[in-house]
């Protein structure tokens, strides 16, 4: 039988884990060095709380207990693997740095929060600048391997090994966790912006809030959005990015019926949209501009407005976002936003202008494995008359959904078809 205050506490464990391990990662790896060995002994520390809390009752201070069970298994660990004079004199000296940072931790009453530092340490120019973004979310951000080759197209296998390698890269170059220069900075915050907006876009896919990882996910990249803008007050896509998020947040409620159904941008009610988070996004948004210059996030941040603007007040500004969407598309070269732009282009010119303008799978053989791109071409076929081609799609959409309520949707809008 199981026990209201085991399973409490079992509860606390499972958040904990999910809340904490970027900001308890980073403070290990900084006094290490070495973020694999700290991901490894947080697992273990992880699992060790889900077995323990159970039966003993939850610590007052989980996450110290945490530190201090990882903390304990690094220094095991490089026991173990260090026999020399030599690697003796390293284990030393990483114990005292590991036992320093946890009697100033106690000293505090918390732990320090490294996660913005171990960010721009993942972002090191000696790290391949392909993969920066995805070792930050898996570092930071504990997305496994799976989840971040989908958010970049890519197969989990080769996500993996390049993960790995990555985390080598940073131990053997003893690439250093702290907060760069000025000057450094160009050259490592696309990475972290880039990292930031994966996280968000990985949480949103859970509208609803259902899902506790990403509804965990969707808060920590809304808190990191906000420190790197604060970090960085002049910093125009740190911004943009920031007013992106804020905008796209404030209209959650408004994604799922209250029954739990799946709701478009078109249909939504904006009276269901959080109107002070978007007085929010608009004011970072005029900060932004403010400085000069154009850059992808300040773009996605505009088209986030537009779209508000426009269901909020009726008046058709699809030309304008048609625009926004082009110069976007100018910039990253992203499949993603040839689709939109697609069919931003539909609303103003017809579904056979949009569909010309849709990206050819056969070019770019990751779009058929993603799900968006079989629903966009779904229903620009309907809006053509090419029913048949249209319910194609629409079979391939509902195969790649995992979102039942989404899928629920597609398969209402196949079945109008037949009507």
């Amino acid at each position: 039988m199981v026990h209201e205050g085991d399973e409490r506490a079992r509860s606390t464990a499972e958040a904990v884990a999910r809340r904490s391990y970027g900001k308890l990662v980073a403070f290990l790896a900084a006094r290490t060095g070495d973020v694999a060995s700290a991901e490894d002994a947080l697992s273990e520390a992880f699992a060790a709380a889900l077995a323990d809390w159970p039966g003993s009752g939850c610590p007052a201070n989980p996450e110290a207990w945490l530190m201090t069970v990882a903390r304990r298994k690094m220094i095991d660990v490089f026991r173990g693997q260090r026999r020399s004079e030599i690697a003796s004199e390293e284990l030393q000296l990483m114990a005292r740095r590991l036992e320093a940072a946890a009697a100033d931790a106690e000293r505090l009453r918390e732990i320090p929060d490294q996660r913005l530092a171990l960010m721009f340490a993942c972002a090191h120019p000696a790290i391949d600048a392909g993969i920066r973004a995805p070792l930050i979310l898996q570092v930071i951000l504990g997305m496994d391997a799976k989840a971040i080759a989908s958010a970049f197209l890519t197969s989990p296998a080769a996500m993996g090994k390049r993960l790995v390698r990555a985390k080598e890269k940073i131990r053997q170059a003893g690439i250093p966790f702290s907060i760069p220069q000025p000057n450094e900075l160009p050259g490592r915050l696309d990475s972290v912006l880039e990292a930031i907006y994966a996280a968000f876009a990985e949480g949103w896919t859970d509208p609803g809030g259902a899902d506790a990882a990403r509804r965990d996910l969707t808060e920590e990249a809304l808190f990191l959005a906000r420190l790197v803008s604060e970090l960085l007050p002049e910093e125009p896509e740190a911004l943009g990015l920031l007013a992106l998020v804020v905008y796209a947040e404030a209209r959650r409620r408004a994604r799922r019926t209250a029954e739990g159904e799946f709701v478009p941008l078109g249909e939504q009610d904006p009276e269901l949209w959080d109107s002070q988070m978007i007085d929010e996004a608009e004011a970072v948004l005029r900060r932004a501009s403010a400085f000069g210059g154009v850059g992808r996030y300040q773009l996605e941040g505009a088209l986030q407005s537009a779209h508000v603007y426009r269901c909020r007040t009726g008046h058709n500004n699809w030309a304008e976002v048609v625009q926004l969407y082009d110069a976007l598309l100018a910039l990253s070269g992203s499949p993603v936003v040839a689709i939109n732009r697609a069919l931003a282009i539909a609303e103003t010119d017809g579904a056979r202008a949009g569909l010309a303008a849709m990206p050819d799978v056969r070019s770019d053989a990751r779009l058929s494995e993603y799900q968006p791109y079989w629903a966009a071409r779904a229903e620009l076929l309907v809006r053509s008359g090419a029913n048949e081609e249209a319910r194609r799609a629409y079979e391939m959409a509902i195969g790649l959904e995992k979102d039942p309520a989404v899928r629920r949707f597609l398969q209402r809008r196949e079945a109008a078809l037949q009507e």
